[in-house]
């Protein structure tokens, strides 16, 4: 027992190590900071290439009208097979006539997405007709322009159609994903939902609070497929500008119209698009907003309020 005490490092010497050893890890982690940082900035002014999206196939719920709709018709224009999903079938077999016009593959599907089992019966669908679904675009959850002018829906209506019906999708679609080898999963969540420019607030609550769960959803997806080494990527949209049509342009006033102005479905899918091709992990419509909204989220929470009464839009930076 003497011989083997006396051949123990000392207290300190493993004190000094453990020293080291965590010195080490914080320069490695400062350096690592740094260097997303800078590629992040370099990446502003010279993003990524367009990644091709031929011979995908692509379930877009909430085709049926608004920025799904478009979604899909710009899809099928680039070499996508499209699986248009959409409870209201009539709106969803245009679009799809629209995109066959456009000489696209694309085909109607009929699915309350708030149904598991209706779910899955159309994913085993889609599989069987077009292939395994390869990427995923969520629109459905979107409040429609005329949501943030009215009385919000039942809490459970809105609960299940924008979060709930994530769960049952995830389920159906992630194995035909893994299969595959691939996978992109794009998430919309519409700033415009999360608070209300009308005087009776509480009634945008469950607005809000869907909108918030759907990027904590995102978010966790995200960092359980990073973990997973796994070849699929989620993408979290956040839409800021309010997609309005010409009938309800009138019932949105903005205090500053040039900041938060209104933009037509097509350009927002168009930059969607455009940011799913090239793989960004979370972006916005427009851009820019997404890099003052990070910067605002350091600021005390009554700036953020002051800021948001200056503008007057209703729009909170999540």
């Amino acid at each position: 027992m003497g011989k083997l005490g006396s051949i123990r490092p000392p207290k300190m010497l493993l004190r000094i190590y453990s020293l080291c050893i965590l010195a080490l890890d914080l320069v490695t982690l400062f350096v690592g900071i740094c260097c997303t940082i800078l590629i992040a900035v370099y990446r502003m002014f010279r993003p990524p290439p367009l990644k091709s999206l031929n011979y995908e196939v692509a379930m877009v719920v909430g085709a049926g009208r608004g920025i799904g709709k478009e979604l899909a018709l710009q899809l099928c224009q680039l070499g996508v097979a499209v699986a248009c999903v959409d409870i209201n079938a009539e709106t969803c077999a245009a679009t799809v006539q629209r995109a066959q016009q456009l000489h696209g593959v694309c085909r109607s599907y009929q699915c309350d997405v708030r149904s598991k089992d209706t779910v899955a019966r159309t994913v085993n669908l889609v599989k069987n007709e077009l292939g395994n679904i390869t990427m995923l675009f969520h629109c459905c959850g979107l409040p429609s322009p005329r949501a943030l002018v009215q009385e919000s829906s039942e809490v459970r209506d809105t609960m299940d159609v924008s979060v709930i019906s994530h769960f049952w999708l995830l389920d159906s679609v992630l194995p035909c994903m893994r299969h595959a080898g691939k996978g992109h999963i794009t998430i919309l969540s519409s700033v415009a939902g999360l608070s209300n420019g009308s005087s009776d607030r509480g009634t945008r609550v469950p607005l809000s609070t869907a909108q918030f769960a759907v990027q904590g959803l995102a978010e966790s997806l995200h960092m359980e497929l990073r973990h997973s080494n796994s070849n699929i990527i989620v993408s979290l949209v956040h839409v800021y500008p309010f997609i309005v049509g010409t009938e309800v342009a009138k019932d949105i006033r903005f205090r500053i119209p040039s900041y938060f102005g209104t933009m037509p479905a097509a350009e927002a899918a168009r930059q969607i698009l455009d940011g799913v091709r090239r793989n960004y992990a979370e972006f916005s419509v427009p851009g820019y907003l997404l890099y003052l909204a990070h910067v605002l989220r350091i600021l005390p929470k009554k700036a953020s309020f002051m800021l948001r009464d200056l503008l007057d839009t209703g729009v909170d930076f999540a």
